[in-house]
């Protein structure tokens, strides 16, 4: 079975779709389409930005999405996915993917929700720190034990978690591991605390956009990041949808679980091959590839 995995933040990079927009009329129909619906020229900065042009959260989710929707789109016949999942950001172009979303209201949603988590950022000073070679058990009772808002936020593979919450919670934390064996705990530069109580702003503002945009019965199922199963209920993913901001993303569990449910290949759609290498991590003997044109 086929499963397409998409990418999320930190993907990104200066030139990113520009084959894509230069041999397909229809993607670049698609990114034309895009710059009206943002209205700003997103397709300047992805082409010809600067690294730190494209680091503005406004702009990194936006073109994380365009890039991976729009290649799934031109690869037309051949893009036939028995089960989809995304990486945070990347389970929006993953529900376009399996038609739960259309093209236009996903993009809307997911400028919304970079917008939603610049503000929550701005409210208050937070990080993210990545924590490699130990146990989730062992990352997850640290965090219980500071004082502050620390918490598990990603689980990307086994020996590699990342954790956020406000800055010296996360410090804290960091030297904690270190001292309960932590290859690495290290401070990641993000703009703030993804998936962490912090995000409570933002999981508000996303929710009412989410509960007004229509979701439709998807053609296969989604393994969101936070149920990790496979879910083909509309209301139900939307639900999943507006907790993922303050949850953790359960990276590891998923493709665990697409698995177990048959899953022999992974294809990686948009920038980059970062979760390619996660599902080598949980499993090395799985076939990965990258979508290509």
């Amino acid at each position: 079975m086929n499963a397409y995995i998409f990418p999320g933040q930190g993907a990104q990079f200066s030139g990113m779709g520009l084959d894509l927009y230069e041999n397909s009329p229809k993607a670049q129909e698609l990114f034309e389409r895009a710059n009206e619906i943002l209205g700003f020229s997103i397709t300047d900065i992805m082409f010809e930005g600067s690294a730190e042009d494209l680091k503005q959260t406004k702009v990194t989710q936006p073109a994380i999405f365009l890039h991976s929707v729009i290649l799934s789109k031109v690869l037309g016949e051949e893009f036939k996915p028995d089960m989809v999942a995304g990486h945070s950001l990347g389970e929006f172009s993953a529900l376009v993917a399996n038609n739960t979303l259309s093209f236009e209201d996903a993009l809307q949603l997911v400028y919304k929700r970079a917008m939603a988590m610049q503000n929550a950022c701005e409210l208050q000073k937070s990080t993210m720190a990545a924590v490699l070679g130990l146990e989730d058990e062992v990352v997850e009772a640290v965090c219980a034990e500071i004082t502050g808002t620390v918490v598990p936020a990603n689980y990307n593979c086994p020996g590699q978690l990342v954790i956020s919450g406000d800055v010296k919670a996360v410090e804290d934390a960091c030297a904690a591991l270190k001292e309960r064996g932590a290859k690495r705990a290290m401070i990641l530069p993000v703009g703030g605390a993804f998936h962490s109580p912090l995000m409570e702003p933002a999981r508000k503002e996303l929710a009412d956009a989410i509960e007004n945009t229509k979701f439709n019965k998807p053609s296969c199922p989604i393994y969101q990041n936070v149920s990790t199963f496979a879910v083909t209920d509309p209301e139900e993913i939307k639900k999943n949808l507006v907790f993922q901001l303050t949850a953790p993303v359960k990276w590891t569990q998923s493709v665990q679980n697409m698995m177990a449910d048959g899953a022999t290949k992974f294809t990686e759609v948009g920038p980059g091959k970062v979760l390619q290498g996660l599902v080598k991590k949980i499993n090395r003997k799985m076939e990965t590839a990258s979508a290509s044109v």
